[in-house]
């Protein structure tokens, strides 16, 4: 009952955290911005601002499909958020350019971040199959083996968070000094971004408790053979 208890909330977690932002995007998304500015023009504005020119805004496809490639140097922005002018819009792009600000910057955690992306997807592909091995076989070594590749993924999510964190904190800045946002619109621009940063804490907080509880079924296991 108890490992039932635990697989439920290990699942309901990252879906309410999902459900939240998903909510609170549709609810700003109808809030339309005083500055008239679509989340192209936000993006652009603030990268000229902070000399970025070098940075393209694309448009992409898919539902907050959002993101910045530090490889090619281009913010992305949803068809929704590109072409929009809310509320919601405008802190997701803010928050793209955040991290393109991070790259220009030499930001050590998303430099850290970056390192450790060959050795998470790595991982995240074999770490379970050892550790499926290790648990079926009761070979402890490799239960051992799995564990340490599955924290290093862990890890990857633990360093997510400081990265999050701080494009949304730049994100708001930039915007409030560029008098892209009054004050109200401050408030529901916060809300979306703590909303989306909810997903990344609910997720490393569900990969932290699945890693502790396998680091218990090895220590378990060694004092077995003991």
């Amino acid at each position: 009952m108890g490992y039932l208890l635990y697989f439920l909330i290990l699942m309901i977690v990252p879906l309410l955290a999902q459900l939240k932002v998903k909510s609170t995007f549709k609810k700003y998304s109808q809030v339309g911005s005083t500055s008239g500015l679509t989340g192209a023009e936000v993006a652009r504005k603030i990268l000229n601002d902070n000399g970025l020119f070098n940075v393209a805004v694309e448009e992409t496809r898919g539902y907050l499909s959002d993101h910045y490639d530090p490889r090619t140097k281009v913010v992305r922005l949803s068809s929704e958020n590109y072409h929009g002018y809310s509320v919601a819009g405008t802190a997701v792009a803010a928050h793209e350019v955040g991290h393109a600000i991070q790259d220009a910057n030499d930001y050590s955690f998303l430099r850290f971040r970056h390192s450790l992306v060959p050795v998470a997807n790595f991982s995240s592909n074999f770490s379970w199959i050892f550790i499926f091995i290790g648990m079926i076989s009761g070979i402890s070594g490799a239960l051992l083996l799995g564990i340490l590749l599955l924290a290093a993924g862990v890890l990857f999510q633990v360093i997510t968070l400081p990265v999050e964190f701080n494009a949304s904190s730049r994100a708001l800045k930039q915007i409030t000094t560029l008098g892209i946002i009054n004050s109200n619109e401050h408030v529901y621009a916060k809300r979306v971004l703590d909303a989306a940063a909810l997903t990344y804490v609910a997720a490393a907080a569900v990969a932290v408790a699945e890693l502790l509880r396998l680091v218990l079924i090895y220590t378990g296991m060694q004092r077995s053979d003991d």
